[in-house]
């Protein structure tokens, strides 16, 4: 098969949706011969912040000197983007080698779901480049993702919000408690949840596996300081003078979230040290999160998939171009609240183009549009995303800020329409 029609087929495996439990995963590892037990991982949850988080620890390690793979979802652009070994995406090559691999041992039970079929891949793959660390994103929750097959050295839970309420449960503490299933016995982790009922849900799993749970403005802490530096208190650890490469006030959230994980790491990768972190930290880079695409005209790209990453943005916006005339490219998805991010976006914008993404899940981009009405002085609907962009960027004004939010689908298609030559402006270096 031809990389184009292997990725047909993977993607064909969306027709049987999303099916939580760990059978089919273990069945189809077993036909690789455990490809995840030959490495050390890291795995990380989380509402929020994953792959942020997941990142910076594998640009961190990569620093080290170890050989790292990172899993991570969905992908913008391109699949290859999901699997990645010391930064460089896998090959096209590979992808098919992966797919006759994985094929071959799914014959026989359940047809396994696209995200089963991804994830065999990059467990193979990493087996394979004989990496020493996997920093592993679960797709949804925790205890029944197909990820968590592992026993990681750490696990990292970043916070916990309302979402996929269908799959995970309708209240905080059952979404904690999905999510609290990657933690393994007797192995740390460490999180940013603050929530009462969801704090109790992983303190319970965790005394229940003698597992150290160490949260974020308990055992360690951060301090802002001047030019957006920050100051880090942890377990056993103070460092001072950080910074982080990806824009926005949360990002030091998840920063701490990567700091304390690495100081609980320095005794099983001796090779860490102070100033990896540090580079690490102030290096990483994540595509479609606060991401500056073009300076002239101005352009960011925020994937914004639910409402507190809304709310994040509407703070971002307003902190620092609250004098920009705001045009915003919106699409969200059928199961987000979008009218409570409609509410907390569009009233920062002078013109609202409402679009959808190529995808099944999206929110037709005429029910966006009358949800803005009320709350913009302009709405137009482009339901093509590439257009959607490249309609707001010719139609700016020269000190406009035209912004691509909603959804990470919608950021990829606007990724591609740039990489393509579709969308054309002065690209930042």
């Amino acid at each position: 098969m031809t990389h184009d029609e292997c990725l047909r087929t993977m993607f064909a495996l969306r027709r049987f949706g999303i099916k939580l439990g760990l059978a089919t995963m273990r069945r189809m590892l077993a036909g690789l011969g455990r490809p995840e037990r030959r490495y050390r991982c890291i795995h990380v949850a989380g509402t929020n912040g994953k792959g942020s988080v997941a990142s910076a620890l594998a640009a961190v390690l990569q620093l080290a000197g170890y050989r790292v793979g990172l899993y991570t979802s969905p992908h913008l652009v391109r699949f290859n983007e999901r699997i990645r070994v010391d930064g460089r995406e896998i090959s096209d090559a590979d992808i098919v080698r992966l797919y006759r691999r994985v094929a071959r041992v799914s014959a026989g039970g359940r047809e396994p779901t696209f995200f089963e079929f991804t994830t065999a891949m990059a467990f193979d793959e990493f087996a394979r480049q004989r990496v020493e660390w996997a920093v592993i994103e679960t797709g949804m929750g925790g205890r029944l993702d197909a990820t968590n097959v592992i026993t990681p050295e750490l696990s990292v839970i970043t916070n916990i919000s309302r979402e996929h309420r269908e799959y995970l449960g309708d209240t905080i503490a059952r979404i904690a408690f999905e999510k609290a299933g990657i933690i393994k016995r007797a192995r740390p982790v460490v999180t940013a949840v603050r929530q009462p009922s969801a704090l109790a849900a992983l303190r319970r799993r965790a005394d229940e596996l003698a597992a150290p749970l160490y949260r974020l403005g308990d055992q360690f802490l951060t301090r802002r300081g001047p030019g957006g530096t920050f100051a880090y208190r942890g377990i056993a650890q103070v460092w001072r003078g950080l910074s982080t490469g990806l824009q926005g006030a949360h990002q030091v959230d998840n920063a701490a979230l990567v700091l304390a994980a690495c100081e609980l790491l320095m005794a099983a990768a001796p090779k860490l040290k102070p100033d990896h972190i540090r580079a690490g930290l102030r290096e990483n880079r994540w595509p479609g999160r606060l991401e500056q695409v073009s300076e002239r005209p101005l352009v960011i790209f925020d994937g914004a998939h639910n409402l507190d990453a809304a709310r994040q943005l509407a703070r971002y916006v307003s902190a620092h171009f609250e004098e920009r005339p705001l045009t915003l490219v919106v699409g969200i998805l059928d199961d987000k609240p979008y009218r409570a991010m409609l509410k907390l976006l569009a009233p920062l914008a002078a013109r609202v183009i409402a679009t959808q993404a190529r995808i099944n899940r999206a929110l037709p981009a005429p029910l966006i549009a009358d949800t803005a009405r009320p709350l913009a002085p302009e709405v137009v609907v482009i339901a093509d995303v590439a257009r959607a962009l490249r309609h707001a960027v010719e139609t700016s004004p020269a000190d406009g800020l035209t912004l691509v939010a909603g959804s990470l689908y919608v950021v990829g298609e606007a990724k591609a329409a740039v990489e393509r030559g579709f969308v054309r402006f002065k690209r930042l270096t």
